[in-house]
């Protein structure tokens, strides 16, 4: 399914549409992912930006609003990201809030099997969804990043399935981040890449280096290490 912004004439049916598929996929889920479900429906109910397509609220207020410590916060927001419930924009540096957006795909996925079950018009309205994004929103662009590929080199098949799946997921974040990196070697179950400055290299590794390995795992098959040089 593809993911669309909520705004135009049929923003609000989206946007309950998908704050009930966010709470039939927690309440589907183990009892932490419940609560962390939960939570996440209450912090997007009141305070997701629909237009930028964004969350930014600090930690000092999303305990105030759950009624927890800043500690549990940290602990929820990282269970989002793991799960990829959540996926960051921006990470919090230098007393700016971090930004995160919902990831839609991963959220209708974990909640599809059980649409039936909420009503036939709430998954007829799913159904419809995913064969006509258009008719929920304005239309996505998505730019094909898809880099070329020797067709004799399954291992540089494999990096190139990767980055359209990463592509995929947040054209965003593979755009700024994760487009630069280019395969060098797959041995002994360590991914080598190489990117383009010692920033990128940097960033890539303190910031993205689950989501990237994660996703890289899933075409070279287990990977024990990601390594990258510059």
């Amino acid at each position: 399914m593809k993911a669309t912004r909520s705004t135009g004439p049929h923003a609000s049916v989206q946007k309950y549409d998908l704050l009930t598929a966010m709470a039939i996929a927690g309440l589907h889920g183990k009892a932490g992912f419940q609560t962390s479900m939960l939570r996440l429906v209450a912090l997007v109910t009141a305070r997701y930006n629909w237009k930028l397509d964004e969350l930014t609220v600090g930690q000092r207020d999303l305990a105030r609003m759950w009624s927890v410590d800043e500690r549990t916060v940290k602990r929820e927001i990282k269970r989002l990201l793991e799960n990829e419930i959540l996926i960051q924009l921006r990470p919090g540096v230098r007393g700016r809030v971090a930004a995160y957006r919902l990831n839609q795909r991963e959220i209708y996925r974990r909640s599809e099997s059980h649409w039936e079950e909420v009503g036939p018009d709430f998954a007829a309205r799913m159904d419809t969804n995913r064969q006509c994004p258009d008719a929920v929103g304005p239309t996505v662009v998505r730019v094909n990043f898809r880099p070329m590929i020797a067709p004799d080199d399954p291992q540089k098949t494999a990096w190139g399935r990767t980055c359209v799946r990463l592509a995929d997921i947040d054209p965003d974040l593979y755009k700024s981040w994760f487009s630069a990196l280019v395969f060098e070697d797959f041995e002994q179950a360590a991914l080598r890449l190489r990117a383009p400055s010692s920033f990128v290299a940097k960033y890539v590794v303190t910031h993205h280096q689950k989501r990237l390995q994660d996703v890289a795992s899933s075409e070279f098959g287990a990977i024990r290490k990601v390594e990258i040089i510059f």
